[in-house]
């Protein structure tokens, strides 16, 4: 082999690793965001997964796309969760049971994380916490004792109520799970339920009025996209209407005039979602990744509602309260 081309030969093989790692890092990975309701109501969502990710050395544009797919109903998700996978994005975000569901009949193969699930085992979308197996992965909360402490809390506010209406909406695939919890958790605080159910936000009104009609003196919102983005004003507006004292799954029916909520910290867990994107990104498969349960939950009290209703909140929740609005 002459001198000039075994020079070009080593110079190859010396190149290629640098090119292949060049090429590599050029890679733009795109990410499919399954949303529910609207852009604006999930805006502090979307900002914590960028956070995370940005975190992860992910810039939009540069190396990641995000295509984001939003539905009015739950019963466009399907629709949009099989656009998603006609684009072959590389990964599938789903915030939530009532996105994953959708996400999960659009595919086995392309990787599906979610960030705050309520039962990623009761809902059959894993086999395990430890291993997930299939194509499902990333955080859920604790759905069961979270049913449990808002109802007792519920039990703490109003003493003397005998019957509690529960709102929720049959479509989420942990509405069965819930009711569960529920059922069992009012049968220790010795009160009887009467649930109401919705699949869109035109039927909040006809809930509550049957929930008053069966003298539910007050109301747990089971939490889920649809009571999260989709109006949640008119919730809080319906449970001073109808004098019903509330306690939700989430902060955001707080934040829009809601009496009490117990929950995991979502926003918290959607950044730490990026980290199982990064890492399936790079190459691990969803079923070796455990899921991850959440740690923090918050007690929020909005006093503006409390008094509005006529109501004193006992100073020993308010003294558990995370966060007290006046």
């Amino acid at each position: 082999m002459r001198r000039r081309d075994f020079i070009g030969f080593i110079g190859g093989i010396l190149a290629s690793p640098i090119t292949a790692r060049a090429q590599q890092l050029a890679k733009v990975a795109r990410v499919g965001y399954l949303g529910f309701g609207t852009a604006a109501a999930s805006a502090t969502r979307i900002e914590a997964l960028r956070a995370g990710l940005n975190g992860l050395g992910y810039v939009e544009g540069k190396n990641i796309t995000i295509e984001f797919r939003w539905a009015n109903t739950d019963y466009e998700l399907p629709e949009f969760a099989a656009q998603l996978v006609a684009l072959s994005v590389d990964l599938i975000f789903a915030t939530s049971s009532t996105e994953v569901g959708a996400a999960k009949q659009a595919t086995k193969t392309i990787p599906i994380v979610f960030a705050s699930h309520a039962d990623p085992i009761g809902t059959g979308h894993v086999a395990s916490l430890a291993q997930p197996g299939g194509n499902i992965t990333g955080l859920s909360v604790l759905n069961s004792e979270l049913t449990t402490k808002a109802l007792e809390i519920l039990k703490e506010v109003v003493p003397q109520a005998k019957r509690f209406g529960v709102l929720s909406n049959p479509t989420v695939p942990s509405h069965v799970p819930t009711i569960t919890a529920a059922e069992a958790a009012a049968e220790k605080l010795g009160v009887t339920l009467h649930t109401a159910l919705v699949r869109t936000a035109e039927e909040y009104e006809e809930a509550f009025a049957k929930m008053v009609g069966a003298d539910a003196q007050a109301v747990f919102v089971a939490a889920s996209s649809l009571t999260a983005r989709s109006r949640p004003e008119l919730l809080a507006q319906l449970a001073l209407k109808y004098r019903m004292p509330s306690v939700f799954g989430l902060r955001d029916n707080i934040a829009a005039g809601g009496l009490i909520s117990y929950g995991a910290e979502r926003l918290e867990l959607t950044r730490r979602a990026a980290t199982y994107i990064d890492k399936i990104l790079k190459g691990a498969k969803p079923a070796d990744l455990p899921v991850e349960q959440a740690s923090k939950y918050e007690l929020v009290i909005n006093l503006k509602t409390a008094k509005a209703l006529g109501l004193t909140v006992p100073p020993a929740l308010l003294a558990r309260a995370d966060e007290v609005i006046e």
